[in-house]
């Protein structure tokens, strides 16, 4: 796409008027009719060196450097629509609307207030009409077209409830100049107040409640969400572009500084300028007024009178015309309410841990919560801009804030003060940071802190102590784990509640959310989860109290239950699915081994991490599950900084050492491996643990095998680890000895001895249903396949292997058969796809700190050398670099699927 003119921009916004209307009346004749008008439009912007920035059905956005250029487009696209033969009996009319700024370019979209004012003004206009701003206005003056004017027609308040805007109507003699008032909010009944900011990011949002209120059933439609959100910004926005549906006027009735439901009536009655009358109560009165009106109340803030729900549906009822928006923390139960829980604003795809670290600079303009950040920013220091240096800064922002729109205005207001990079390092406490709010807010908005507080005293006494033991969770937790640690004794005060009951009422307060798609375990129970900013003040409450210590211990206690039962479940034919609900859970595991760490508790968070190893292995945390194992090892085996509380058994540490052991062993630490693993088999044989002794053998086979890269002294390990294995019988331990073996055959050439071993490994683990036994086994056959010279049958067993190990989220794995596909590819001469799968491997390999081993390593330079021969360096370092911004999911779809 060409650059985006800077500096200053006038834009154009046009779209088609009555496009349903045309679309119904042409049918099939109506896609030509729309592809005619593109054309005419488009031509008349490139004449004028406009440059077309989005395209959106029969919508235009065009940005032109100088302002007369954007008129002179308008007229003329204006006149060829005019003069175009359109199907008998219709006529494309378009409306346009013209403003110019100083916008932000951020990669090829336009972020800020000018944009926004732009389209406003195109949405004021009837077809065939063209509206200017006065900035426009004051900068095309003197560059009209021949024969055209501009008439006044002074100030509008548009519907974005921005401040009113001086408009022009650019006229030209030979089209149409007489229309129909604009469509603005002046010529409509309201007390809707001038809002100081647009409303970003909520375009989808607002256009699914305003059809929603439009239907005719719907009389109460109650937006509800966490304090924060922007219910009743969003209740504005809609409120403004329904006013043109109700003759009677639009009303917002703001109720946040009552707290008795029977004033809610006259507090209504006060809003649309009604006396009291005679004897009648305000809601006799009240229903009397409205009986004939068609009229929208917007009711702010009814969380804290929900007791006047029973008098409004009477209103309702009394009052076909009348329609309520409300906006509430819970839903207000009555009869006939349509609910719309109003989401947090869209966040940006950050890169996965195993994924390469490269952000879509395009996406990021694009998403909700960043444009909103970048907005607010610069609203406060105008040269603020989004960089490939901040935007890393600026998306984990707005994901770490959850979307939450005041959390994002009020951290952008800090970036007065501190760049987003010191910004993100200063948000592990968000409640601190996020203050200083606009003063003319309620108090309640002015910092974070105060709206979770408000909603928070507005619980029960009984679901304020849930809500504040649920904050113990990290990520959610299933229903179960609600029910086991919330109802954990704590020697203070008792859970005085049905959980079932009190999970509902907090997800009914906005304070829960309960999760449907991702989150729901294998048992088909739901998923509970606050916002982390709700949740930092959820863990502020429990810390306060006396039963932090308690709900800490039982929620540990409870992942290790978890852990533990996973353990075995990890090698066989559910592995997928527990390696999924592992992951799902991986935030509680973290906290409760950083309780066990902090408190010293050296068997529990052994037991724990021990459980989890081969969790971390497959799933790519390598350098994480190190870090836990040998920090956790340490405390259990010094007393320096104080006594443990407790003594570690010999069969957990034995399990321990071999998971930091096996780790290392991956990361290509040899040395420190073999230390780890011959302590492990030392305990384990001391003990009679034969499948940890046995699993402790064959990994210090691959350690002493690739530290030197030869293979008779690992042969001796892996036989000793096969006897061990066929001892205990479970083919789960027999297949990676048998694994192991094959390898040192193939290395040392030997490869129809190689191709036995590994034929017997893969029935075994088939047998096991281990499916990342199978898979390796595959890959392995694959390179047997390659080095014989049948690359057909290499191929085939290579995408096979490579394909399961990314359905089952194993990278270290998929950068191992991203490597063996590059190797095949590199001997059929296919140089740049060697190179771009190297590439990809390589980024993959260093993005979670697993480097190829030595053995390995020479097939990767045989690769290498193929690939470099037939490009030349250049051509071969640009395709693998090309490789290195690869995602992991588009190298395996890259790998799996050809193009060349």
């Amino acid at each position: 796409m060409p650059t985006l003119p800077t500096g200053t921009v006038t834009f154009l916004f046009s779209d088609v008027e009555g496009s349903t209307r045309l679309l119904q009346q042409l049918g099939a004749r109506y896609a030509t009719a729309l592809e005619q008008h593109q054309h005419l439009l488009r031509a008349a912007f490139v004449d004028h060196q406009g440059q077309e920035v989005d395209t959106q059905g029969d919508s235009f956005f065009v940005a032109f450097p100088r302002a007369g250029d954007a008129l002179a487009a308008a007229a003329q696209a204006q006149r060829a629509l005019a003069a175009h033969a359109w199907p008998e009996g219709t006529t494309l009319r378009v409306r346009m609307g013209l403003h110019t700024g100083a916008p932000l370019v951020a990669a090829d979209r336009y972020v800020g207030l000018d944009v926004h004012r732009a389209a406003r003004i195109a949405a004021a206009a009837h077809g065939g009409q063209v509206l200017i701003s006065q900035a426009t206005r004051d900068l095309a003056e003197g560059e009209l077209p021949p024969d055209a004017l501009l008439r006044d027609l002074g100030e509008y308040r548009l519907k974005d409830l921005y401040r009113p805007e001086h408009l022009y109507q650019f006229l030209l003699p030979d089209l149409p100049a007489d229309f129909p008032p604009l469509k603005t909010l002046d010529r409509a009944r309201h007390n809707l107040p001038v809002q100081l900011t647009p409303l970003v990011g909520r375009e989808e949002t607002v256009l699914a409640v305003v059809a929603l209120l439009a239907r005719p059933e719907v009389h109460l439609l109650t937006l509800t969400g966490p304090g924060g959100i922007g219910k009743t910004r969003l209740a504005l926005q809609v409120a403004a572009e329904s006013v043109d549906a109700f003759a009677d006027g639009v009303y917002l009735v703001a109720l946040g500084t009552i707290a008795d439901p029977a004033l809610v009536p006259g507090t209504i009655a006060q809003t649309l300028g009604l006396r009291e009358a005679g004897s009648a109560s305000p809601g006799e009165h009240l229903r009397t007024y409205l009986a004939d009106k068609r009229l929208l109340l917007v009711l702010d803030n009814c969380e804290q009178v929900i007791g006047a729900g029973p008098g409004l549906v009477e209103l309702l009822g009394g009052c076909p015309g009348v329609k309520v928006l409300a906006t509430s923390r819970i839903s207000l139960h009555l009869r006939g309410e349509h609910e719309y829980p109003v989401p947090a604003l869209a966040l940006p795809a950050l890169p996965a841990k195993r994924t390469t670290p490269a952000l879509d600079m395009r996406a990021l303009t694009q998403c909700a919560a960043v444009t909103l950040f970048i907005e607010r920013a610069q609203a406060i220091k105008p040269d603020f801009a989004m960089t490939r240096a901040n935007a890393p800064a600026l998306a984990a922002i707005c994901t770490r804030l959850d979307g939450l729109p005041l959390a994002i205005e009020l951290a952008a207001a800090r970036v007065k003060l501190v760049p987003p990079q010191a910004l993100l390092a200063r948000l592990s406490s968000r409640l601190k940071l996020l203050t200083g709010g606009p003063l003319d807010l309620p108090a309640r908005q002015q910092t974070l802190r105060n709206t979770i507080a408000w909603s928070n005293d507005l619980l029960k006494p009984a679901e304020q102590v849930l809500f504040r033991r649920l904050g113990v969770f990290a990520g959610g937790c299933t229903l179960e784990a609600a029910e086991t640690v919330c109802a954990a004794p704590t020697g203070a005060t008792s859970l005085a509640l049905d959980l079932f009951d009190g999970l509902g009422s907090l997800v009914d307060e906005s304070l829960l959310r309960q999760e449907e798609e991702a989150g729901v375990d294998e048992t088909g129970e739901p998923r509970f989860r606050m916002l982390e900013t709700i949740r930092e003040f959820s863990l502020e409450q429990l810390e306060a109290g006396e039963e932090a210590e308690a709900l800490r211990r039982a929620h540990a206690i409870y992942y290790l239950a978890l852990a533990e039962q996973a353990a075995p479940e990890m090698r066989g034919p559910h592995e997928g699915e527990w390696f999924e609900r592992l992951e799902r859970e991986h935030d509680n595991f973290r906290a409760a081994l950083s309780w066990a760490r902090e408190q010293r508790q050296a068997d529990l968070g052994l037991r724990l991490s021990g459980a989890l190893a081969h969790f971390w292995f497959s799933r790519g945390y390598l350098s994480e599950g190190r870090e836990w194992l040998e920090s956790l090892l340490a405390q259990a085996e010094t007393r320096d900084a104080g006594p443990v509380t407790d003594t570690v058994p010999d069969d957990v540490r034995a399990r321990a050492l071999y998971g930091a052991g096996n780790l290392a062993v991956w990361q290509g630490d040899f040395q420190h491996a073999i230390a780890r693993l011959q302590q492990c088999l030392a305990l384990a044989q001391g003990i009679g643990e034969l499948a940890v002794a046995s699993s402790a053998l064959n990994r210090l086979g691959i350690a002493e095998g690739h530290i030197r890269n030869e293979f008779e002294q690992a042969a001796v390990y892996w036989e000793q680890s096969l006897a061990l294995a066929r001892e205990l019988g479970d083919p789960r331990h027999i297949a990676p000895p048998l694994n192991n073996l094959g390898e040192a055959e193939f290395y040392r050439g030997n490869l129809e001895q190689a191709a036995h071993y590994y034929e017997e490994s893969l029935a075994l683990t088939r047998q096991a249903g281990d499916w990342a036994g199978e898979s390796v086994m595959l890959g392995n056959l694959g390179n047997v396949a390659r080095r014989q010279g049948d690359l057909a049958r290499a191929e085939t067993l290579l995408r096979e292997a490579l394909g399961m190990y990314w359905q089952h989220g194993d990278p270290r794995s998929s950068a191992e058969g991203l490597e063996g596909l590059a190797a095949l590819a590199g001997a059929a001469g296919q140089g740049a796809r060697a190179a771009r799968l190297l590439g990809a491997a390589a980024a993959i390999r260093e993005t979670i700190g697993a480097p190829p081993m030595p053995s390995e390593q020479v097939t990767t330079q045989a690769a290498i050398a193929s690939a470099q021969k037939a490009l030349g360096e250049d051509e071969w370092a640009r395709a693998f670099a090309a490789g290195q911004g690869l995602s992991l999911d588009q190298a395996v779809e890259e790998a799996l699927h050809p193009s060349d």
